[in-house]
């Protein structure tokens, strides 16, 4: 052996001889310190990458929320993303015209409140019931009667006729007791004219009347006459015309009574429709204006209750 590696080998067993070692039980809680120290360094590691993949996900599937600007500032259009094949789309909303109701249309076809349909025919149903106050026990009867008096030969409304259908209406007042003469009867009629007519037919109407003041009544006698003019009137249906006929009172044989006899006679518009009723008594007596109002009334509901 060489007197170099001598020497080293003793330097060597000096060093060693210098250390202390550590006792078994310190050497033991060093290697469990380390053993302990790489378990939890390996479950944080594990946690760390758990979280990280939640982050990630988050990341990836979270819609961005918008943050918050300065007052003032204009906030970006965000355009809708292409909706995906095959998938429904939503249909645009069309803005909602002004003065119009959404949901209403005037158009054909629309949704909402349409125009009512103008009908063409009558049916019973369309004229009222008589109360059993004014019944006489004679049903009423329906009849091809002239709807008007005569007004000087005038002819309204003709030409604009879709149906017409008239009855004969006998009635008592409710104060007249059964058993005794009728008190009246109608002349009632129900017309249905052309869209946009009806109203025309009443301003005939009323101009026929003005037209014809005074005119000679039917009959052998020349010197009876009848007086025609219009009567202030409203409140029935969309629109009315009344006016009365002013005559001599006769007896049934033709002698002058003395007093006058009245003749009411009111005609009503409901939409295309106009109902007339005629009111023209029982041998000597006059229309009764409260009660020509009643049936009126009656009149009126009954056609609303029809038109729906």
């Amino acid at each position: 052996m060489s007197r170099e590696l001598s020497e080293l080998y003793r330097s060597l067993a000096a060093d060693a001889d210098a250390r202390e070692l550590g006792l078994p039980d310190a050497l033991r809680h060093q290697a469990d310190r380390r053993a302990r120290f790489r378990a939890a360094g390996g479950t944080l590691a594990v946690a760390l990458v758990v979280v990280g993949a939640v982050i990630g996900t988050q990341v990836v599937t979270r819609p961005p929320t918008s943050a918050t600007l300065p007052a003032g500032t204009p906030t970006p259009l965000v355009s809708p993303s292409p909706s995906v094949t095959g998938a429904p789309s939503s249909p645009p909303v069309s803005p909602t015209t002004p003065g119009r109701s959404p949901g209403t249309s005037t158009a054909s076809g629309g949704t909402g409140t349409q125009p009512s349909r103008t009908p063409t025919s009558v049916p019973d149903r369309a004229f009222y019931a008589v109360p059993s106050a004014n019944q006489t026990g004679i049903a009423p009867q329906f009849r091809d009667e002239a709807v008007l008096p005569d007004l000087c030969g005038a002819d309204v409304g003709s030409g604009s006729i879709v149906h017409r259908r008239t009855r004969l209406l006998i009635y008592k007042l409710p104060q007249t007791p059964k058993g005794y003469v009728p008190d009246g009867t109608y002349t009632h009629s129900i017309t249905i004219y052309r869209a946009g007519r009806a109203d025309d037919v009443l301003d005939e109407l009323r101009q026929a009347v003005r037209d014809c003041p005074e005119q000679k009544l039917p009959g052998g006698d020349t010197s009876a006459r009848s007086r025609q003019r219009l009567l202030p009137d409203s409140g029935f249906g969309d629109g009315s015309v009344l006016f009365e006929m002013r005559s001599a009172g006769q007896d049934v044989n033709g002698d002058p009574t003395g007093v006058q006899d009245v003749r009411l006679v009111r005609a009503i518009r409901v939409g295309d429709v106009v109902t007339i009723l005629w009111e023209q008594g029982w041998e000597n007596t006059s229309s009764q204006r409260a009660q020509v109002d009643a049936d009126s009334r009656r009149a009126v509901a009954a056609i609303r209750k029809w038109l729906g």
